[in-house]
């Protein structure tokens, strides 16, 4: 079943509200491919898909961007 919303890009400061990361630690996760990757915006904008946080919140130990592709 697909949904009719579309997917929201979330901002670095609303990433970091809902997961409880500090801003470093975000980072970090993400060079490890343990957190999902940013997406683009414009040429100094970028942000998540709210799909891809909600994913790792569902499962922050064990989720791999690798498999989340």
């Amino acid at each position: 079943m697909t949904s009719d919303t579309p997917d929201r890009i979330l901002r670095l400061k609303t990433v970091l509200e809902r997961t409880g990361l500090s801003r470093s630690t975000l980072y970090r996760k993400v060079e490890a491919r343990t957190f999902p990757k940013q997406i683009k915006i414009s040429t100094r904008c970028a942000g998540w898909r709210e799909s891809a946080v909600k994913a790792w919140l569902h499962n922050p130990m064990f989720y791999s961007a690798d498999e989340a592709q």
